[in-house]
C-alpha cells in the first residue's frame, strides 16, 4: 500500500508539463533544423571551391588562407576593431550618464526618454542616409557652420579615408544610445531607494555611490546590455551601404559588407563562407563568456 502510495505521488518526469512540451516543439524543430543545420552547413562548406552553387569540392584550409591574405578582409577587421572598441566603450558610458540624469525625477521625463529612444526606431538604412546629409561637406555641418563665419571648418569624415569609420560610428552612436541609455534607466530603478538613503547617510559622495556600490549591483544589466551592443556591432552593414558602400575604396569596409559581397556579387560562396564562419567564431567568443557568467557562474556560486 505504501509502495503504491509513493509511486502515485512520483509521476514520470517526462510527462510533467507535457502540454508545454508538446507546444514547444516547433521552436526546437526550427532552432536545430535551421540555426544548427544553417551553421553546419555553412562551416562545412567554408571547406570548399564552391562558386555560383554549393559543391562538396574540398579544398582544406585554401579559403581561409586567401580570406586571411586578402587586404580587404584586412581592412574590414580592423575597421570593426576600431568601431566595435569606441562603440562599445560610447555607448555604455554616454548611456549610464544620461540614464543616471534621468534617474533624478527630472520634469517631463516620459517626453525625454521618449525623444532620445527615437533613432532606434528607425531602420539602420534611414539612419544612414540622415547622416550621410548630414557628414556631407557641401550641404551638411561643414556648410552650415562655413555660413556662419567660420570658412576654414572642415568635417567631412565620410570622405577621408583615414577617419571614415568614426563618421559611421558617429551614427551607430545616434541610433543606439537610447536604447542603452533604457536598459540603464530601468537597472537603476530596480536599486533599493534604502541603499541611496544609507549612503547619503554615511556622507559617500554621489560619484562613490555609483562606482563602488550601484555599477556592480548592475552587473547583470551590464552583461546584457554588452551582448547586445556587441551582437550589433559584428553584424554591422546597413550603416556602412547606406553612407559610404565601403568607400573611399575600401577604407569602410567590414565583415558583414565582405561576406555579401562574396556571396551574391562575386559569386564567390567558399570564400562568403569562410568569412561568416570567422563571424560566427566571433559571436561564439562573445556569447560563451555571457552564458557561463549568466548560468555557469551562478550555479557555482548557489
Amino acid at each position: 500500500m505504501t509502495g503504491q502510495t509513493r509511486g502515485s505521488a512520483r509521476p514520470n518526469q517526462w510527462l510533467r508539463n507535457l502540454n508545454a512540451k508538446i507546444a514547444s516543439i516547433p521552436m526546437i524543430l526550427t532552432a536545430v533544423v535551421i540555426f544548427v543545420g544553417g551553421t553546419a552547413w555553412t562551416v562545412l562548406y567554408s571547406f570548399t571551391n564552391s562558386k555560383l552553387l554549393p559543391r562538396l569540392s574540398f579544398v582544406g584550409l585554401d579559403q581561409y588562407e586567401r580570406l586571411w591574405a586578402a587586404p580587404r578582409w584586412l581592412v574590414s577587421i580592423e575597421n570593426l576593431a576600431i568601431y566595435g572598441f569606441f562603440s562599445l566603450v560610447f555607448s555604455l558610458v554616454i548611456g549610464f550618464v544620461l540614464a543616471a540624469l534621468m534617474d533624478q525625477k527630472i520634469r517631463f521625463e516620459n517626453t525625454f526618454r521618449t525623444i532620445m529612444l527615437y533613432p532606434f526606431a528607425l531602420s539602420f538604412i534611414v539612419t544612414g542616409l540622415v547622416w550621410q546629409w548630414l557628414l556631407n561637406p557641401q550641404y551638411g555641418i561643414q556648410s552650415i557652420v562655413r555660413s556662419l563665419g567660420w570658412t576654414s571648418f572642415n568635417f567631412d569624415p565620410l570622405y577621408n579615408s583615414d577617419i571614415v569609420i568614426y563618421g559611421i560610428l558617429i551614427a551607430a552612436l545616434w541610433q543606439g544610445t537610447g536604447l542603452v541609455m533604457c536598459l540603464m534607466l530601468a537597472g537603476l530603478r530596480g536599486i533599493d531607494e534604502d541603499i541611496w538613503k544609507a549612503a547619503r547617510v554615511d556622507g559617500i559622495p554621489m560619484w562613490k555611490t555609483y562606482v563602488l556600490i550601484i555599477i556592480p549591483m548592475m552587473r547583470g544589466v551590464f552583461i546584457t546590455t554588452l551582448v547586445i551592443i556587441a551582437s550589433g556591432i559584428v553584424k554591422v552593414y546597413d550603416l556602412v551601404v547606406a553612407q559610404t558602400s565601403g568607400g573611399p575604396g575600401i577604407a569602410s569596409e567590414v565583415p558583414a559588407k565582405y561576406v555579401y559581397d562574396y556571396m551574391f556579387q562575386a559569386q564567390n560562396l567558399g570564400q562568403g563562407f569562410a568569412a561568416s564562419t570567422m563571424m560566427l567564431v566571433t559571436v561564439a567568443i562573445i556569447i560563451v563568456p555571457w552564458a557561463y557568467l549568466e548560468f555557469g557562474g551562478g550555479r557555482k556560486r548557489a
